[in-house]
């Protein structure tokens, strides 16, 4: 009797289990009932390259594989043998300094980048007679604040020797590196009246044929980095990796630039990637009744 026991238990352990029944060894499994198609591969993730160069002149590059700006701007300086910290801001499709034309969070898949990298530097002192400077700080999302907009009439406005596209690297001797543009725009608003102080400033290189008078931007910031309807972006995140989407449609767009504008006038930045983020919801809202 102790033998057939321990037979029967060799048995049951060569076999095996599913769902708690022993299945006969040698059987094969079932082939899927009919009507149920087998899983899909994995859709492979498409290769994204995208040309740039440096925008007072370089051969064209090629990069790929970054999902965020800082990884970006290391592929740019990679290519380009520089450091990513030589890299102030990019723009797309100019290599004009066109703050309308800024990277921001999305590209296109059709867009040209180019990198302005640190120019000259240069210190200007400047005595706050009014409250407001006249300046509109955005950043680069990789540690530079820079100068997006000059209000016409205003104290920076006449002083010529500042200009739409520096960066901003110290007020009074301290370093403002790494900060966001909201703490620049605060740190510039806290200055006291009547009392002079001095701005370091870096501006991007510049070719022979790109230097003339300095432009104003528009007080209009379309979304940036970002095309028509109908087009696929990259989308770069702060956190986690990068996606594909479709392009921003007309009205939210224009949502976008009315959050911007808000933005700069009580908190003197300009940020179209925050303006961004406001949602519109998918049908107009109606009057609730009473």
């Amino acid at each position: 009797m102790r033998r057939a026991g321990r037979r029967s238990r060799q048995a049951q352990e060569e076999c095996p289990m599913e769902n708690g029944v022993g299945q006969e060894p040698g059987v094969p499994e079932a082939p899927p009932a009919e009507g149920t198609s087998a899983p899909r591969p994995p859709r492979a993730r498409p290769r994204l390259v995208f040309r740039t160069q440096l925008a007072h002149g370089s051969p064209t590059g090629r990069i790929e594989g970054f999902t965020n700006v800082k990884e970006l701007y290391g592929k740019i300086a990679e290519v380009f043998s520089i450091s990513p910290t030589e890299i102030l801001f990019c723009t797309l499709n100019t290599h004009k300094v066109d703050m309308q034309k800024l990277l921001g969070g999305q590209i296109g898949l059709e867009d040209f980048i180019f990198a302005h990298v640190r120019g000259e530097t240069k210190e200007v002192e400047v005595t706050k007679t009014e409250d407001a400077l006249g300046l509109t700080i955005t950043d680069n999302g990789a540690g530079y604040a820079f100068i997006k907009r000059i209000k016409e009439g205003s104290i920076i406005n006449r002083i010529q020797t500042v200009c739409v596209g520096d960066s901003i690297e110290a007020i009074n001797d301290h370093t403002i590196v790494g900060c966001r543009h909201y703490e620049v725009a605060r740190m510039l608003r806290e200055l006291p009246r009547a009392q002079p102080f001095t701005l370091r400033l870096v501006q991007p290189k510049k070719a022979f044929d790109m230097i003339g008078q300095r432009t104003r931007s528009s007080s209009k910031c379309p979304p940036e980095g970002r095309v028509s309807s109908g087009k696929e972006t990259l989308r770069l995140r702060a956190q986690g990796p990068a996606t594909l989407q479709e392009g921003p449609s007309a009205v939210e767009e224009e949502a976008a630039r009315r959050v911007d504008d808000l933005l700069e006038s009580y908190m003197g930045i300009r940020d179209c990637e925050l303006g961004g983020c406001c949602s519109v919801p998918p049908q107009p809202y109606t009057r609730l009744p009473p």
